[in-house]
């Protein structure tokens, strides 16, 4: 479905750029599906499949080049009855080895993909990422990694012992705890070690298996024993790659709207049939508080609402109105938005209090948002120190209009 035209004035206000990575992935989705639909529904003449392929593709590329794909923009066309635009287009992550922002759906292949870019540069370090980042299973990258640590540590300590320098691949601990590591056989390739087939030792002639498959460690590598070993601590000491939440800062100006959120379903860890599900046991919410429930019942359901959120969008409304608004995890905890709140301020020293629905201050900065309440979304108002702006204001100095920093304020923008 093609998305509706825009008005021409509203088209005229915004620069016309190239299309982005996304617009063309989604221009090569879109060819794609025109692939795959079935041949009966193909117009008969060639031309006529060209331009309907033109048309879907320019679609694609121009809802892809505001943000969205083309089926949230029919979601928020005019002629859909009480649609709104989302507050934020979905859930952001900033990659560590690259620096670029991707999508919640896109993390996963983005990392992968600039693992793999960095084995041109450092084989070693990206075979030791790809180690850590993709076996989920921490125990066993925990027994893999300290086995492989006292091969090496056995070639350091006996470099003149040649069977140290022999791994069978076919040998029990190895294929338990370490064969079965991704990454860890482009490790081994990194460090120095290279495949051989050599003969079983004290076989007969009536055995059937006279040769088995080795990683044998290079000749020139008893060089560079020093390197070995620095191999081993990085291999020891590494982290996973993990991308960091994008907060996606934005400053509003005063709105009647702030209290107002549509957010998409990364904020809900939950599936579309799920969420539909829960809107409709929230319908019968009434008849349920009229039960009489034990304090375990209660309990029970209080953690199963926990559970339902992976994140929160939260505004912050300052006195003047000004909206600052964020992304966080549902289970980090408020001091956090505490920190985001004061990185915004011109003079982050000034003290202050954040309010809750009701004015209930967020004095317990240790809680967890879900634990607050403050989950998927959450509207607070900030309270400064009223002793502290009464002693500015006696100083008689002159405090700016506003209290954000104003490379916030450049960028402010008209809450929808």
């Amino acid at each position: 479905r093609v998305p509706k035209e825009k008005p021409k004035a509203e088209a005229a206000s915004k620069p016309r750029q190239g299309p982005t990575d996304e617009a063309q992935m989604a221009a090569a989705a879109a060819l794609a599906r025109m692939e795959l639909k079935p041949k009966a529904k193909v117009p008969s003449s060639q031309e006529a499949i060209k331009n309907q392929v033109r048309k879907e593709l320019m679609a694609e590329a121009a809802a892809s080049e505001k943000g969205l794909s083309a089926e949230e923009e029919d979601l928020t066309s005019p002629d859909q009855e009480g649609a709104a635009a989302p507050s934020v287009s979905g859930v952001y992550f900033i990659c560590p080895l690259t620096g670029a922002v991707v999508k919640k759906d896109k993390k996963e292949k983005h990392i992968r993909e600039a693992i793999q870019s960095y084995f041109s540069v450092d084989p070693v370090a990206a075979s030791i990422m790809e180690i850590h980042t993709f076996n989920k299973d921490r125990e066993k990258v925990r027994v893999g990694v300290e086995t492989m640590a006292k091969y090496l540590d056995n070639i350091y300590l006996h470099p003149e012992e040649e069977k140290y320098r022999k791994i069978k691949l076919q040998n029990k601990v190895f294929q338990e705890r370490i064969s079965c590591l991704e990454g860890i056989h482009r490790f081994f390739q990194a460090i120095g070690f290279e495949t051989k087939t050599l003969p079983v030792p004290g076989q007969g002639k009536k055995s059937k298996k006279t040769t088995e498959e080795y990683y044998v460690l290079k000749e020139e590598m008893l060089t560079k024993l020093e390197d070995l070993k620095d191999y081993k601590e990085q291999l020891l000491s590494s982290e996973p790659v993990r991308a960091q939440l994008d907060r996606q800062l934005c400053v509003f100006k005063p709105s009647p709207e702030a209290a107002r959120f549509e957010l998409p379903s990364d904020f809900y860890n939950l599936t579309a049939e799920e969420i539909k599900r829960e809107q409709r046991l929230r319908t019968e919410a009434v008849e349920k508080a009229s039960m009489l429930r034990t304090r375990a019942m209660r309990e029970k359901e209080e953690q199963r609402e926990m559970r339902k959120y992976n994140y929160t969008l939260v505004r912050v409304r300052f006195p003047d109105g000004y909206i600052l608004q964020g992304t966080f995890y549902a289970r980090e905890s408020v001091s956090v938005l505490y920190n985001f709140v004061r990185e915004a301020l011109r003079d982050d020293w000034l003290p202050f209090e954040l309010l809750g629905p009701g004015g209930l201050k967020l004095t317990d900065e240790n809680l967890a948002f879900n634990e607050c309440g403050l989950v998927p979304s959450a509207l607070l108002t900030l309270a400064w120190d009223a002793a502290v702006m009464a002693d500015i204001q006696a100083s008689g100095e002159e405090q700016p209009a506003n209290p954000l920093k104003p490379e916030l304020l450049s960028r402010v923008q008209t809450l929808s």
